[in-house]
This record gives structure tokens, C-alpha cells and sequence, in this order.
């Protein structure tokens, strides 16, 4: 049964696409087909995961894996690391267990076992023929050419850079709007080895969260193609002209090469994920500890946080969430803009219940799940630069922009579940 809450989403829907349209280079070419297309992919995405029962077995099955993968991974950690990993033999009584949850070894663990899976099958050819069953849904219904397709399809599941290697051969030929709407699809979604981080994050703070985290994944490309469309309208010649997809040059000689060079790749995702933690909790510390030297504002002192939390407190508003809980949400999205999503999720997982109820931690869930923060910008300008170098300079020039489109996707994947019915999220 829908409610009030169900209509207060709409506004976030038709808010992110406004705001897109504000900055957009063709104002005057809005894709109000594509806008009701890609809607309609979305609610059908989610109708199809969560509303037939032999989806939801499905996404059952993707929990009880999750959940496999996250305690494989730790115990891999915990025979490396010990008891600093949650290994058996703890050397002093533990009085907090909350205390013995260490990211470095519980999290980050899980991305490099997952990258090492995601390699291994992708060599057995399940993960690509998925990939490419997503790019052709998304060839024929949002209207892309073939190895666009191809990689907005593989990003959902490889990541914001990993993606786009499987047509390099073809980026130089893609059109101006065509590689942006790329580096958005990106910053819209997440990879599968972080969804699994996610996943081992939330546990236990929201039901059922790896099939909300999976979905949110899945239903934020239409909506990055979307709102990348609308700030950079697609040029004639996509229409006039195509090319045959190829897989491009990802391939393996074996299973065991496979498994070898995606622990490498996860590897290098980690040590990312790391160091990009570290500077950017460090920056914004550094922040606050000289904001804290100025005059306290409402009776505490002033922090990057709460600066964040009133301005987007609004937009968190209008994908759903009550207005008391809002400032909670908002403060969210910042932290996700700023620290990147790993540090929000993290953080709402601390989150008390009374700020933020059921209800606002899912549509939240869907709000925070993408790549879309500034560290994606250093990380996309790198990526990039190495697969086409002569475009360096285009990509630069797009990036934030693209972060922008990442962001609000999210944000706009968020109102489109906030506007469902709760009773299909069994809520």
C-alpha cells in the first residue's frame, strides 16, 4: 500500500534529474524517453528481485554465499594474522568484542578473495556472459551502441576502471558523451568485491542487506546513464553508426593464472581502498581539529559532519527519509562524498536505531552504494590516463561532473525504492 512516504521519494526522483539538467550541456535536448525508460528498468529490476518468489530464492542464495565468502575470508586472515584477525587464541580476556572488529582484517580481506573469485570466473566465462547479457538489456532498452553497453554492464560488476578495460580497444573511438557516461556508470555503482565488504559491514544492521546491496549495484547503471545523458546529451553520430563488441584484452591462460592476477588486482584494490581511508579520515581530522578552535554553533563545536549533514539534510529528505532523521542521512551522504562510501556505511553501521529507523537505513543503503566521491576522481583521471592517454585530457575535463551524475544516481536509485511499497521489502 503506498503512503505519504511513498510520494515524498518522487521528489528526490525528479529532484536529481533537475539538478543534472541545471548543469547540462544541451538543456534543450532533455531524454525524456530515455528518463522513462531507464524508470522503468529500475522499478522493473526491483519488482523482478524482490517480488518473484524464484528471484528471492536466488537472492537468498546470494546471502548464504556472502556470508560463505565473508567467513572464508576471514579465516584466510585469521590463519595470516592471528588473533588481530579473529583467530581462536586470544592472548588477553576479552571484555568488548566489538573491539576485535578490525577493518584491516575483517573487510579488506574479503576484497581481496572476492577479486581473486571474480577472475576465476570471468576465465570460466560466467561472470562475461552475464556482464554481456546486462549490455545487451542495456543496448536494447537505453538505446547505447554495443561496447558501451558492454562496459557499463562489466563495471556493475568489476569496478569503476576494471569495466571499461574489457573495450579499450574501442575508447578512442567512443564519443564525447559516450565516455562520460562511462566514467558516471562508475561512480554510480560499486564493484562486486566491495558489495561482499558492504555486505560483511551491515550485517546485522539491515535485513537481508546483500541482496539490497546487490540490487542497489544492478539498478544504479540505468540510472547513471540516465542523468550522464542529460548533462552531456549523446552526440548524432551514435545513432548513425556502430561498431561489433569484442571482449577486449582481460583474458587468462589458465584458472590458476586466474586466481594469481586477481589476488594481484585485489591486491592493488586494497592497498587503494587503504591508503585512500587513511588520507582521507586524516584530512578531514585535520579539519575538524581547526574548525574545533572556532566558536562552538548551536552549542557544539563545528565539524566537517555537521557542516555536510545541514547541507544535504533537503536532498536526503526528498529520497524518503522522515525529516527527523534526516540530518543523520545527510551527514551520511557527506561522508560518503568526502571519505567515500566504505566510511559511511561503516559509519551507519554505528548509527543508533532511534535515528535512523528500518525503513531509512535501506533506502539509505541504495543512496550510499557507489563509487561517486573524490577520491574516484584521482582514481578514474589515473585509470583512464593509462587506458586511453590521449583523451587524458577530456577525461579531466568531465571527471567532476561525473562524480556529480555518480552521486545523485544513487541518490535517484534511492527514491525510486523509497517510492515502492515497503511490503515488497517485506517491511
Amino acid at each position: 500500500m503506498f503512503q505519504l512516504q511513498n510520494l515524498q521519494s518522487l521528489t528526490g526522483l525528479f529532484l536529481t534529474m533537475a539538478a543534472c539538467w541545471a548543469v547540462s550541456e544541451g538543456r534543450s535536448r532533455f531524454p525524456f524517453r530515455l528518463a522513462i525508460g531507464a524508470v522503468a528498468i529500475q522499478v522493473a529490476l526491483v519488482l523482478l528481485l524482490f517480488g518473484v518468489p524464484a528471484a528471492q530464492t536466488v537472492l537468498r542464495g546470494v546471502g548464504v554465499g556472502v556470508d560463505i565468502l565473508g567467513s572464508s575470508a576471514n579465516d584466510g586472515a585469521a590463519f595470516v594474522f592471528g588473533f588481530l584477525a579473529g583467530g581462536p587464541q586470544q592472548p588477553y580476556p576479552v571484555t568488548t568484542p566489538s573491539g576485535l572488529f578490525i577493518l584491516a582484517f575483517h573487510v579488506l580481506p574479503v576484497i581481496l578473495v572476492v577479486c581473486a573469485l571474480s577472475a576465476l570466473l570471468w576465465h570460466w566465462k560466467i561472470l562475461k556472459w552475464i556482464a554481456k547479457g546486462f549490455g545487451f538489456l542495456f543496448q536494447k532498452t537505453l538505446g547505447l551502441r554495443g561496447p558501451p553497453a558492454l562496459a557499463a554492464a562489466a563495471t556493475v560488476f568489476m569496478g569503476q576502471v576494471e569495466g571499461p578495460i574489457f573495450i579499450r580497444a574501442y575508447l578512442d573511438l567512443l564519443t564525447r558523451s559516450e565516455l562520460f557516461m562511462l566514467i558516471s556508470v562508475g561512480m554510480a555503482c560499486v564493484s562486486g568485491s566491495t558489495m561482499v565488504a558492504y555486505a560483511t559491514i551491515l550485517k546485522g544492521v539491515l535485513p537481508n542487506v546483500a541482496s539490497h546491496i546487490l540490487t542497489a549495484s544492478i539498478i544504479s547503471a540505468p540510472a547513471g546513464v540516465l542523468l550522464a545523458r542529460i548533462i552531456v546529451p549523446p552526440d548524432p553520430i551514435e545513432a548513425r553508426t556502430d561498431f561489433d563488441p569484442k571482449a577486449g584484452d582481460k583474458t587468462y591462460a589458465s584458472s590458476i593464472d586466474a586466481v594469481i592476477k586477481g589476488t594481484t588486482d585485489g591486491l592493488n584494490v586494497v592497498l587503494n581502498v587503504a591508503a585512500t581511508l587513511v588520507v582521507f579520515v586524516a584530512l578531514v581530522a585535520m579539519l575538524d581539529k581547526g574548525l574545533a578552535m572556532a566558536p562552538a554553533f548551536q552549542g557544539a563545536p563545528l565539524s566537517i559532519e555537521r557542516a555536510l549533514g545541514a547541507l544535504f539534510t533537503p536532498l536526503a529528505w526528498s529520497i524518503g527519509i522522515p525529516w527527523k532523521e534526516a540530518p543523520a542521512a545527510g551527514q551520511l551522504l557527506g561522508v560518503k562524498l568526502v571519505l567515500t562510501e566504505f566510511s559511511a556505511f561503516i559509519h551507519m553501521s554505528h548509527v543508533a536505531p532511534a535515528a535512523l529507523s528500518d525503513r531509512s537505513r535501506m533506502i539509505m543503503t541504495y543512496a550510499l552504494c557507489g563509487f561517486a566521491n573524490i577520491a574516484s576522481v584521482g582514481i578514474n583521471v589515473a585509470g583512464y590516463s593509462v587506458l586511453v592517454p590521449g583523451r587524458r585530457i577530456e577525461v579531466m575535463g568531465m571527471v567532476w561532473k561525473a562524480m556529480l551524475a555518480g552521486f545523485l544516481a544513487t541518490c535517484m536509485t534511492a527514491s525510486v525504492v523509497g517510492a515502492l511499497p515497503g511490503q515488497l521489502f517485506g517491511g
